[in-house]
């Protein structure tokens, strides 16, 4: 995998997902906890995706996946977990 490369898949309450691929947007670790924590607070993902900008609020998602993980990450953060279904 290209370590340059990040995206999300964001996964909606009626059941469908959209999936992005961008490039790194923080120059360090601790830059993109603040990043992080920043999207949190704001309840909503903002990109621009293919010349158009997308707001997506967070009362639309079910759940986020995000790769690669950081390695920093918020001190609450379950480390090593697995899906079961």
């Amino acid at each position: 995998m290209d370590m340059s490369k990040r995206g999300l898949t964001i996964h909606f309450c009626d059941g469908s997902k959209l999936s992005i691929e961008f490039p790194a947007q923080t120059p360090n670790e601790m830059a993109a906890l603040l990043k992080v924590e920043e999207v949190l607070k704001q309840r909503q993902i903002v990109a621009t995706v293919d010349g158009a900008v997308l707001v997506i609020p967070f009362d639309n998602v079910k759940y986020i996946q995000a790769f690669p993980a950081p390695p920093k990450l918020p001190r609450y953060t379950i480390l090593g977990a697995s899906i079961r279904e």
